[in-house]
């Protein structure tokens, strides 16, 4: 047991403290007691700490917040577990991982929603929080009992990648999840245009003679969804965008005052339909990644708020499944441990200020999900992440902290390590 698993007072020194809820970045101390924030700059009076951790030449900022992140259990178990990735997240200043609802069991029911919760806290590495399912099943014909979700803890509903084939199934749960104040995630995609496609309709999945998914199954979902939130009132948050086309018309509806927010998954800030052009299902990703001007309009959209989270989209697979085809192989990367340094590297290539970035990392997210975490306030939370932004290492096997190893960013040269993260003021995880 180290000296933290008991000490209740904390002193965070000589780091350069940056708050981006408060519009703080100021070489200062902080202040620890019970899980809280209790100063920054100053010592309270009496202020004696059981522990002092040195942030000389390191950034101290809040926990990051994932807004996406699939842990495997309950039901693949045979990839991950929600002890592994959690663990996984905390060496990456992960601090809460927000969970989509296509689990197996589906969270459609409390029960699921409490089990996902115990295991988080008995794991003990990363708080876990839940979307509930907006139909039973996510099978999109039955509405869930999101009053009960709600109750639980769910901070939204989503019916994930599954599609709601009628529009008026789809008005009906957006008016229902009005009446309590809940946020619906939409994955904006129609079903009918993606046709099972597995790579973006362009040059390249012609070339390869892959079945193409269009711009238009993005940007039509988005407009049929916008249409929708408008007549329903319903805060709504738009996740996974993919094209600059869908971002601008987010963006147009934003500045028209609708309740919308959008984010983006940080694969495609970095890669393109052309990543895809030797088969490499480690660039299989659904929905698919873009042409290069995509990629750029993306990064626009980031850096001017359109897109205020930034997110891993962590979908953890053992190594068979991305063996076979093209288009057999299963979607989706393990992107915990490479979600801070390939954000930092955006701000090395001047796409965005650092204070910006965290913000879509922190304070963004927390907004997004209604939840109260994300800031170094007085009396907050006490989830916080340092980072030497100095540190460079390489991304392999040995470093790679999920239980997965599915990423085309595997053998890249990353900038920015943890060197520590707090959970309500404990000590998770120390690299010293």
């Amino acid at each position: 047991m180290s000296a933290t698993d008991t000490a209740t007072r904390i002193l965070i020194s000589g780091g350069r403290v940056i708050d981006p809820a408060n519009n703080i970045d100021t070489v200062q101390d902080v202040y620890i007691a019970d899980g809280r924030v209790i100063a920054l700059g100053h010592a309270p009076q009496g202020f004696r700490a059981d522990v002092e951790i040195d942030a000389s030449q390191r950034i101290v900022c809040p926990g990051l917040i994932d807004i996406s992140a699939r842990l495997r259990e309950p039901g693949q178990e045979q990839k991950a577990t929600i002890a592994t990735e959690s663990l996984a997240a905390a060496s990456a200043g992960i601090t809460t991982l927000c969970c989509p609802p296509d689990t197996s069991p589906v969270i459609d029911t409390p029960a699921v929603t409490e089990f996902i919760r115990l295991r988080a806290e008995a794991a003990g590495h990363c708080r876990i929080v839940t979307l509930g399912a907006l139909t039973q099943s996510l099978g999109g014909e039955q509405l869930s009992e999101m009053a009960a979700l709600h109750r639980a803890g769910c901070v939204g509903v989503s019916n994930a990648l599954r599609p709601l084939l009628n529009p008026l199934i789809l008005r009906r749960a957006l008016e229902y999840a009005a009446t309590f104040d809940l946020t619906v995630f939409l994955h904006p995609n129609d079903h009918w245009l993606a046709n099972k496609g597995c790579a973006h309709e362009g040059r390249v999945a012609t070339r390869l003679g892959l079945r193409g998914i269009p711009e238009a199954a993005e940007t039509a979902a988005v407009a049929r969804d916008l249409a929708l939130i408008e007549q329903t009132g319903v805060r709504a948050h738009f996740c996974r965008l993919t094209s600059g086309r869908a971002a601008r018309m987010v963006a147009r509806a934003q500045y028209d005052g609708a309740p919308v927010t959008a984010d983006v998954a940080i694969p495609y800030l970095y890669l393109s339909e052309v990543d895809i052009s030797d088969f490499d299902s480690q660039c299989h990703l659904i929905p698919p990644l873009r042409t290069v001007e995509d990629r750029q309009q993306l990064r626009d959209a980031v850096r001017q708020g359109t897109l205020s989270a930034i997110c891993s989209d962590h979908q953890p697979h053992e190594p068979d499944a991305t063996l076979g085809p093209f288009p057999a192989t299963e979607p989706g990367i393990s992107g915990l441990d490479s979600l801070l340094p390939l954000c930092l590297k955006l701000v090395d290539e001047q796409s965005i200020e650092l204070t910006d970035l965290l913000h879509r990392l922190t304070a963004g997210p927390a907004r997004i999900l209604g939840l109260p975490y994300g800031t170094l306030s007085v009396d907050a939370i006490a989830d916080i992440c340092i980072f030497d932004p100095s540190t460079s290492w390489l991304l392999d096997s040995s470093s790679v902290r999920s239980n997965c190893h599915n990423t085309p960013f595997m053998g890249w040269e990353m900038k920015g390590r943890v060197t520590h993260t707090l959970l309500a003021g404990k000590l998770v995880y120390s690299l010293d």
